[in-house]
């Protein structure tokens, strides 16, 4: 199993930037996927997550700016980020947990810079 996120970079204050996260070796549709981040410092928290039903979630901090989709022939997972701020900076890292197995893994991580 690989999950492989790419897209990170730097970006100015109110830029966009779209994460990508390219999954091999499970069955991606029936796993629930999600993208969190770490912040230095700071603990890994979620961002958005998709369910296998396309159902999505957002943390506040992130709502009505990010948004996660799924691309089940390509076997990836994005998430587009507008309006960025400088509280936005952190390693992006993807999230895949099987529906039945609830097997868990992870992406190595993309890192987010957002300057002021």
């Amino acid at each position: 199993v690989q999950l492989q996120a790419s897209g990170g970079g730097l970006v100015q204050t109110g830029g966009s930037l779209r994460l990508s996260c390219a999954a091999s070796g499970i069955s991606f549709r029936v796993n629930t996927l999600k993208w969190y981040r770490q912040a230095p410092g700071k603990q890994r928290d979620m961002v958005a997550m998709i369910s296998p039903s396309d159902y999505t979630e957002y943390a506040d901090s992130v709502k009505g700016r990010f948004t996660i989709s799924r691309g089940d022939a390509e076997k990836r997972l994005y998430l587009q980020m507008n309006n960025l701020g400088p509280e936005d900076t952190a390693v992006y890292y993807c999230n895949a947990q099987g529906l039945y197995d609830r097997r868990e893994y992870w992406g190595q991580g993309t890192l987010v810079t957002v300057s002021s």
